[in-house]
């Protein structure tokens, strides 16, 4: 599955993280802000113990809990801030918005499984689901969709988004553009 969500979503919904392909990266991950290497770093607990030293509770479904006393703490101990373990800078979320972006060996594997996947597929049918990509990112999933089902002869594109579903004139012979909630259509199928 490519995505452009960095929010972790997929993986908690139970979707095996080597099926995921995250382009932008993946609030679950920690990475060196310098950086001084293309590691990354699970970052769930590191994360837990910082939202409890505020005073937070983290429920069994995961939800937080203020205190009874409503006083959290504004700020994180210094011996919660995470470091790299190579250089000593602060780490920072895995998040594509600069050149300090890291691709680590399982982004590098996710893109190869990805293009080979579309390398295989290029002559079967094919469909492009599009669930929900607006136009933020637009060269990632949405155009490459809409090229590759132009180009390929077996391809089809179904996009579900509420007020950003359709699809250039070129390719309307060849897709479904639902305008409607993702959630509302999926539950229906």
């Amino acid at each position: 599955m490519l995505t452009t969500n960095v929010d972790h979503c997929l993986q908690k919904a139970g979707f095996d993280k080597k099926r995921l392909f995250y382009t932008q990266g993946d609030y679950g991950l920690f990475q060196c802000s310098g950086p001084c290497c293309q590691e990354t770093y699970e970052n769930e607990e590191m994360v837990r113990r910082m939202v409890e030293s505020q005073g937070f509770e983290i429920g069994a479904d995961h939800r937080l809990t203020c205190p009874e006393n409503g006083t959290l703490k504004m700020s994180v101990p210094e011996k919660l801030v995470p470091y790299c373990p190579h250089c000593g800078r602060p780490m920072s979320m895995n998040l594509r918005c600069d050149d300090t972006f890291v691709e680590d060996e399982g982004w590098h594997q996710a893109s190869d499984r990805y293009s080979e996947f579309l390398r295989r597929h290029r002559n079967v049918k094919t469909m492009f689901l599009d669930l929900g990509t607006g136009m933020n990112t637009p060269v990632i999933i949405k155009f490459p969709f809409w090229r590759m089902t132009a180009e390929w002869p077996d391809a089809m594109y179904a996009g579900i988004n509420l007020g950003e579903a359709y699809a250039p004139d070129a390719i309307q012979a060849k897709a479904v553009c639902i305008n409607e909630d993702i959630g509302s259509v999926l539950k229906e199928l």
